[in-house]
């Protein structure tokens, strides 16, 4: 069924008639295809439903094209990105046509659904802008990166398992759950592989994270855990190239106050809870879905 969701993002692109625009998007790694493989699980594959997943996908794919550009990305899943082969005002662009695209099929499938997907881009706006805000200074604030991530990230999977169970004549409510909480667990599970995976593994240079400003999860329990004399040291990295020695003294101080662990726990309860929902609800696949999103190494 993932096949029929790349067939329809192409042909929604081909419709554009612009060989450059087909041409650019083909350069984009697909990845994990995650909020269509959701929808997909819980609303199967009416026309509708090929139709949604392919424009949360290609909704998707543009905030990424946006997010290289404010991240001064070069690479994205393990390839050169758009901006760094053609130039940020092309990646822009490419985004722009993707949103603009998507928009447009999405205003012809049902009124219910574009605010459901509509609410959720927005909220993906306001989120990249509190990650740039929070990336301009140490963050030390737990509340404030987890409103920031829901935002950014959550909220696109929470609209998607949402607005498949609306196509599904579903009860809502506990598909947003699984949704919201499957999000914010995902991007928790990434900020922490950005520490503990090498840059081959990730497809990006190991620990860019705190170099971009981002203080994630494990960076704020360990600043809570330490001294105020290593507090200082921990701050005085923030926002630069580390070195070798630094890098080092950061994992020492990691694994000495197990603050991996305790990140990795909450984003296991995360998916606990979601995986409950799904069994209530007879719903495997999704469970399934939930499990291999915690236990990936990328």
């Amino acid at each position: 069924m993932l096949d029929a969701v790349e067939r329809k993002i192409e042909q929604f692109i081909a419709e554009l008639e612009d060989k450059d625009t087909l041409n650019l998007y083909k350069k984009l790694p697909a990845g994990k295809r995650l909020r269509a493989r959701l929808i997909l699980a819980i609303a199967g594959d009416s026309l509708s439903v090929i139709k949604t997943a392919a424009i949360v996908e290609m909704i998707h794919g543009a905030s990424l094209l946006h997010d290289d550009v404010i991240d001064d990305a070069n690479t994205r899943r393990g390839v050169a990105s758009i901006n760094a082969i053609y130039g940020n005002k092309t990646a822009i662009m490419l985004g722009d046509i993707l949103y603009s695209k998507a928009f447009y099929e999405l205003s012809n499938i049902d009124p219910k659904l574009s605010r459901i997907i509509s609410r959720a881009v927005t909220l993906l706006s306001i989120g990249e802008r509190q990650d740039v805000v929070l990336s301009e200074s140490f963050n030390s604030n737990e509340e404030l990166y987890k409103q920031m991530i829901y935002n950014k990230t959550a909220v696109l999977i929470e609209a998607s398992a949402e607005a498949a169970a609306y196509l599904a004549g579903k009860e809502l409510k506990p598909y947003r759950v699984y949704g919201k909480n499957l999000g914010i667990a995902f991007q928790m599970v990434d900020d922490i592989l950005d520490i503990t995976q090498d840059s081959t593994t990730l497809g990006k240079p190991a620990l860019a994270d705190y170099k971009e400003g981002k203080t994630t999860l494990p960076y704020i329990y360990l600043y809570h855990s330490l001294p105020k004399d290593e507090q200082k040291v921990l701050r005085g990295m923030h926002k630069k190239e580390l070195k070798e020695k630094e890098s080092r003294w950061i994992a020492q101080k990691m694994q000495e106050y197990k603050v991996i662990q305790k990140a990795q726990l909450e984003a296991k309860e995360l998916v606990k809870e979601a995986i409950e929902i799904m069994q209530n609800l007879g719903e495997v696949e999704l469970e399934s879905i939930a499990t291999k999103m915690i236990e990936r190494s990328f």
